[in-house]
């Protein structure tokens, strides 16, 4: 098998085909760098850092803010940072790093905790500040999710389509729990009813975690330490909203969400939120009570309806891990700018030990194949 096929293209679907196939290919639907790394022409160089300094870079997960959305989410201690900048500071960092394109979303939590037509209107505004400023501005180097007001998923469903019909946006982008729900409530059936049917997917960000679940998980018994903020990062970035995400995908897998709408896809970001980590475990286990009402084996929907990225962690381990179960074919490049720094993301890949074709994928390819774009 050549190293850049994706062993579950020809499998037919359904349960049994899937098992038969993957059975055939082993425990992992993907590959680890150093196994396609082995693969690899003998005469290939090594120095893969200063043989792959040309190789273009889409990045799948690039935040903005506005000081308006940054009042409102109470989040004016990042205006610093350069969130809001959607100009020459971004741009030089993009040259800077070799990215050529920047698919932007808010930052969480977005407007999605804004109830009625003020949630709707303000979603919409900041979708056209991206459309008339920086997308018109220069044009190719950015395109863009759209942001949805969540509390409102009819309005969400017509003002993605409006974005992506209109303006060009390859998707949405959501942030965590929606206020008590995850996308597998019913109340959400129109949005991803909508998106299957745009053909585009859903990126599945974290975001804040509810008032209990915060009290509960990580509220820091030793106030003396809060200024600190450790139950806050604790409850977000350092831990907590990674096994959100992951929760939130595994309860649409079991609650049928792909069953319902088989050409949906989402996307997960920072290498998997965890996910490969518990892959064997996720599966051997959840396969066990999901195969009478699932149509396909649970672990099926990671190959069909699942893209990675590997915003914000440059580890070659860790990327390691997410292809030794996920193909290369589904997973993406993203920074997480500009929380992460762009350089030092695409330094670290172009130094991975994969061969060219691979990494083109993951850099570009697999981007422009999922959202249509050309870099």
């Amino acid at each position: 098998m050549k190293s850049n096929a994706n062993p579950l293209k020809h499998l037919t679907t359904g349960r049994r085909g899937f098992l038969a196939g993957t059975a055939a290919l082993g425990i992992g639907a993907g590959l680890s760098t150093h196994a396609i790394a082995s693969r690899a022409e003998a005469n290939e160089t090594t120095d893969f850092s200063q043989r792959d300094q040309d190789l273009p870079f889409i990045g799948t997960e690039e935040t903005f803010s506005t000081h308006e959305l940054m009042v409102l989410n109470d989040r004016l201690f990042l205006e610093d940072t350069g969130l809001a900048e959607l100009g020459p500071r971004r741009i030089g960092a993009m040259d800077e790093a070799g990215l050529n394109v920047q698919i932007l979303s808010a930052h969480t939590p977005g407007v999605q905790n804004v109830k009625g037509q003020k949630g709707i209107d303000f979603a919409y505004r900041l979708n056209k500040l991206l459309v008339d400023g920086p997308m018109a501005t220069y044009p190719g180097r950015f395109k863009a999710f759209a942001t949805l007001p969540l509390q409102n998923p009819e309005a969400s469903a017509d003002e993605l389509e409006r974005t992506v019909r209109e303006d060009g946006f390859l998707g949405c982008l959501t942030n965590g729990i929606i206020g008590k729900k995850f996308l597998d409530h019913p109340d959400f059936e129109p949005l991803l009813a909508r998106a299957e049917a745009l053909d585009v997917p859903i990126y599945i960000h974290p975001g804040l975690p509810p008032d209990e679940v915060f009290e509960i998980y990580y509220s820091n018994m030793r106030p003396e330490y809060q200024k600190e903020f450790q139950d806050q990062v604790l409850s977000i970035s350092a831990y907590g909203w990674h096994q959100e995400v992951v929760t939130q995908c595994l309860r649409m897998i079991t609650s049928g969400v792909f069953d319902r709408y088989p050409k949906l896809q989402i996307i997960i970001g920072h290498m998997g939120e965890g996910l490969p980590f518990f892959y064997k475990r996720v599966v051997e286990k959840m396969s066990e009570v999901t195969k009478k009402s699932l149509d396909k084996p649970f672990e099926q929907y990671f190959h069909e309806n699942s893209w990675f990225t590997t915003s914000a962690f440059p580890q070659t381990e860790l990327l390691d891990l997410l292809l030794k179960y996920i193909s290369v074919d589904r997973v993406m490049f993203a920074t997480d700018y500009p929380f992460a720094n762009m350089k030092t993301q695409t330094d670290w890949f172009r130094g991975v030990d994969l061969p060219r074709e691979a990494k083109e994928k993951i850099a570009f390819r697999n981007a422009e194949k999922l959202f249509g774009i050309k870099v």
